[in-house]
């Protein structure tokens, strides 16, 4: 081989290996820019399921004050004027009479103590971390039932278990809004709750037999309210459905894979970071 074919081939040898470290460079920028893309998203992720978390506690605690309101007003107040009116009562009466009223002015003061310190329980969103979601909708399904606004139905199947604290206070809100739907809007006598635990599935049916709407409102202002559960429920890896027709009512189901959900340890799922 002469000198002009050596020069020719060390040439194309350099070229090569040339070549090959600038497809080796611009991969490994190529990954590093996705990595740093991917991380952008996570942190944009985690960032907007925070605000979202955040905001359904605010609206909670809202919620939640504005039924403590009422219930101290409709029951504690009630309770409390009627054991002012029964010992001022006991003035005048006998002795007997005294005893009784005031052993009956005890029982009810002991039961205003009671139902305020309940109420002060729901004053936290913290107290679904400590109870769970489904003791935690028992009481407030309780509560509810006393009032006596509607008649809520309680059902559970499965085995209960954890879904996660923040997981279960979004659908605690779902709850609280589909309740607060029914209450205001739907004319219901009736809201059914339905809690179903399988090994692959968690379910959260939730249903009146209200005046019921045309699934087309939900794309309108009307249906914000609507919209902002299924936006919830995407957050935390579940799916809302809402079905509802004029006269109808309405049921909501949440759905969640409990086997996925556990890969949403900081509010974001792997999958849909591109």
């Amino acid at each position: 081989m002469n000198d002009e074919g050596l020069r020719l081939l060390v040439l194309l040898t350099v070229l090569f290996f040339v070549g090959i470290t600038c497809f080796i460079i611009y991969f490994i920028v190529l990954y590093r820019s996705k990595q740093l893309k991917n991380k952008r998203e996570q942190e944009q992720q985690q960032y907007a399921f925070q605000q979202e978390l955040l905001r359904a506690q605010i609206e909670m605690q809202e919620q939640t004050l504005l039924h403590v309101s009422r219930e101290i007003h409709d029951n504690v107040t009630q309770v409390l004027s009627f054991v002012k009116l029964s010992l001022a009562l006991a003035v005048n009466s006998s002795e007997d009479q005294k005893k009784a009223k005031i052993a009956e002015s005890r029982e009810l003061v002991s039961q205003a103590i009671n139902d305020l310190r309940d109420l002060s329980k729901s004053l936290s969103f913290e107290h679904i971390t400590r109870l769970g979601l489904l003791k935690t909708i028992d009481i407030e399904a309780a509560r509810i039932n006393k009032s006596g606004l509607i008649q809520t139905i309680l059902s559970t199947e499965g085995d209960v278990y954890p879904l996660g604290a923040q997981r279960e206070l979004v659908l605690f809100r779902i709850y609280q809004e589909a309740l607060n739907n029914a209450l205001k809007h739907s004319g219901a006598k009736h809201f059914k709750i339905s809690l179903q635990y399988h090994p692959e599935l968690f379910n959260l049916t939730l249903e009146d037999d209200g005046n019921g709407f045309s699934a087309r409102s939900l794309d309108g202002s009307g249906g914000s309210g609507l919209k902002n559960m299924e936006n919830r429920a995407t957050l935390i890896g579940a799916v809302a459905a809402i079905d509802s027709a004029p006269g109808k009512g309405c049921c909501i189901k949440v759905t969640l894979n409990p086997l996925e959900q556990r890969l949403y340890t900081d509010g974001y799922h792997p999958d849909r970071l591109g």
